[in-house]
């Protein structure tokens, strides 16, 4: 489902947040304007807007409405609670090193972001004879959600890499997806944990759709080898490059563009 989003960004303001495991954090927000989101929303895209340390809300609310635009990053939304006017985005930990992640570390009730959204669902539509799934822990969260809104009588496989066994957490996904837990440590050495994984399968007969995210160079390959070796139908793929080695992410929004992949 789509939302338009507002001209103004929203203004939301932390309710809690939770370490989910040792390397993700779950903030939770809130703001009377995210009832007119629609419902089934999680899975999208969103912007999230980070103030300056120190920086005073109403300084950072009239920088929403005037400019300029403050730092933003890209998120999943993982939970919408219409009612409650709620929702939960789940950032990776990568220390004070990154702006979203320092932001979520410190996030305690009346802190406060920016938020622009959501986009369109990554899978719309489940009309597929089998699925696959394959994310690092930037893509969980789409994953996740995308998982839990399937049908119950869904069939196929996902495969998730994370930094630690620790990682792991419970999701609601139907008792047909096979799911594969895999520990890679260093995100950065590139390794090709799910390429190899997803190259040993015994490909399935009938329709497949694919939701596929995390570091760019694993996507390129797993594109070229669904498209080129698979012939998996181009319009039953979602797969996104989320982030790539070296890269902070408007580098790698750039990097798309120029590529002429959607962001």
């Amino acid at each position: 489902m789509t939302t338009q989003p507002s001209k103004t960004p929203r203004l939301l303001t932390v309710a809690r947040a939770v370490r989910l495991t040792p390397n993700m954090i779950r903030v939770t927000m809130i703001a009377p304007d995210l009832q007119d989101l629609a419902e089934g929303c999680e899975g999208a895209n969103c912007k999230i807007m980070l103030p300056e340390p120190g920086q005073k809300r109403a300084h950072f609310a009239a920088q929403l409405d005037e400019g300029p635009r403050p730092v933003t990053r890209t998120y999943t939304v993982r939970h919408y609670r219409k009612a409650a006017c709620e929702i939960d985005i789940d950032f990776v930990d990568h220390g004070e090193g990154g702006p979203g992640s320092a932001w979520a570390i410190r996030a305690a009730p009346s802190a406060f972001c920016g938020f622009a959204g959501p986009g369109p669902a990554k899978i719309a539509e489940f009309h597929a004879d089998w699925y696959l799934f394959a994310a690092d822990m930037s893509a969980l969260p789409v994953a996740a959600a995308t998982l839990e809104a399937m049908p119950r009588d869904a069939r196929g496989l996902a495969i998730f890499e994370i930094l630690s066994e620790a990682d792991r957490y419970p999701i609601d996904a139907p008792e047909g997806i096979v799911q594969h837990w895999l520990v890679e440590r260093d995100p950065t050495v590139g390794a090709d944990l799910q390429e190899r994984l997803i190259r040993a399968i015994d490909w399935p007969a009938g329709r497949v759709q694919t939701c596929i995210a995390g570091e760019s160079g694993t996507i390129k390959a797993l594109r070229h080898y669904l498209h080129r070796e698979m012939g998996v139908d181009r319009g039953d793929t979602y797969i996104s490059g989320y982030w790539k080695l070296g890269l902070i992410e408007d580098e790698h929004q750039t990097m798309k563009r120029r590529e002429g992949v959607s962001v």
